[in-house]
This record gives C-alpha cells, structure tokens and sequence, in this order.
C-alpha cells in the first residue's frame, strides 16, 4: 500500500472521529453516549454486515476456497485459546488465563467491523462467507476457555461439572452471534428483492453510523487506558507476541489457500 493510501486511511472520518472520542476523555468533555445508543449501534452494524453477508452468499455460489477458509476459521478457534492459556497461565492463575485466553481465540465484533469498513474506504469487498466465519470463530473460543478453566479447578478443588445446556446456549445464541447469523441466514432467503428494499438503511447510511460507532469507541478506549498501569509488562509483551504470532500463522493460512485480498484482510484480522 502507497502511503498515499495510508494516509487517506487516516483522515477517514470514521478513523478521524475514534481520535475525537478519545479527545473526550483527554480533553475531560461532557460529551456522552448513553448505552442504550452503544448498543443500538453495534446491533445496527452487526445486522448490515450480516445481512450483506447473506446477500452475497446467495448472489455467488459457494466454492472449494470457501471451504478451506471456513476450516481455517475453526482451527484458529481452537488452537489460539489452547496455546494462550499455558502462556497466560506462566503468571495468572487459572481463571484469569483461561479467561484471557478465550477472549484472543473468540474475534471480536467490533474489530470486524472495523476492518471491514477499513476494505469498504478501499472500495475493496470481502465475501459473504466470511461472515460465516466470524461466527464459527465465537463460539469454539468461549467453551475452550471454559473448558480450561473447569480442568484447572478440579486438579485443586475436586471435580467440578460444566453445564454444558447453559455453556452452549450462551456461546451459540449470545446477542452478537444471534443478529449476525439472524441478518445472514434472511439476506440469503429474501435474496434479490430483500436487498433492493432493505438497502438504503444496510448500506447508505452504514458508514455514517459507524462514524458515531467509532466515536463511542475512542471514548471506550480512552477510559481503559489508565489500566495499561495495572497489567504489567508480562501481559503486554506477551499480548503483543500472541497478535503478531496468529498474524503471522493466518498469512501463511491465506497463502496456501490462496483467498483473494479482502476476505484475506478479514481472515487475519
């Protein structure tokens, strides 16, 4: 990429306005996003990029390559917990390594939906199973974790049952999965006329939205950043290492599999 084109990125004004939301905390505004609005916004972003997704999926059949990717997904979901816990666990105990540990192999959504709005600047695309993807990726992460951490404790504390009915409805039907495969599984059943009468709020308004989006998030970011103090430098070095480590795994994934550039960029994302 031309650093043209980075810098194009960074005057995006979605990108522009995550630095603004962070100007809230640094600069102490009363500037404030009431919750029920957050939420509104990540469900809003989840049900266009999941509808799109479905869109997509029944405007192109499906091939080999997607396959193979869908796979890959899976196997990162499950092997990054599995190799983060026993890093994690060289300084936490159980619990806090488990749970660290999930939330690495379980993507995060607002992270895809930053990234695809980062191809969408590009006026580059990603395919609609990807979408697919993402969700395979929730919920293997989140019951690895829980696994983890339920054979940690009973090494000390006697054997200790997982409730699996619980386990599983929470990891497959959590609100951000339910609304992402929800809008996947209608945009490919509603196909063509679904998408003319639905588009005008999935797309038109999809990057003006995720500009306020990005606003909440930099004040998120801002307040959490006072607890960097608090982790230490083993949390940071060795979150620092796992990201650069999945990159670097998810490239050779995408090589050998030969994705094209924007389901490429998501899939390490």
């Amino acid at each position: 990429m031309q650093m043209q084109g980075v810098l194009n990125n960074l005057l995006n004004p979605p990108v522009l306005f995550f630095f603004l939301g962070m100007g809230v905390v640094f600069f102490k505004s009363d500037l404030k996003i009431t919750d029920g609005v957050s939420k509104f916004l990540s469900l809003y972003l989840l049900f266009a990029i999941g509808f799109k997704g479905g869109h997509e999926l029944f405007s192109s059949p499906f091939e080999q390559e997607h396959l193979l990717t869908l796979i890959a997904c899976m196997f990162m979901a499950f092997f990054v917990p599995i190799y983060s816990f026993f890093i994690f666990r060289l300084k936490l105990d159980h619990h806090n390594a488990s749970a660290l540990a999930g939330s690495f192999g379980s993507i995060s959504a607002v992270t895809f939906v930053t990234a695809g709005a980062f191809l969408h600047s590009m006026g580059l695309e990603f395919q609609g199973f990807i979408v697919a993807g993402m969700a395979l990726m929730e919920s293997p992460a989140i019951i690895i974790a829980v696994i983890l951490d339920r054979l940690g404790n009973s090494k000390s504390k006697g054997e200790q049952k997982i409730k699996w009915k619980h386990l599983l409805h929470e990891a497959f039907f959590s609100s951000s999965v339910y609304i992402l495969i929800g809008s996947l599984i209608i945009g490919y059943l509603s196909g063509e006329s679904g998408w003319k009468t639905t588009k005008p709020f999935t797309e038109d308004i999809f990057k003006g939205l995720l500009t306020f989006f990005l606003l909440d998030k930099g004040i998120e970011a801002a307040r959490q950043m006072k607890d960097l103090r608090k982790t230490g430098l083993f949390l940071l070095g060795a979150s620092l290492l796992i990201m650069i480590f999945n990159a670097f795994l998810a490239v050779i994934l995408v090589k050998i599999i030969r994705m094209p550039l924007g389901d490429s960029l998501m899939f390490v994302v």
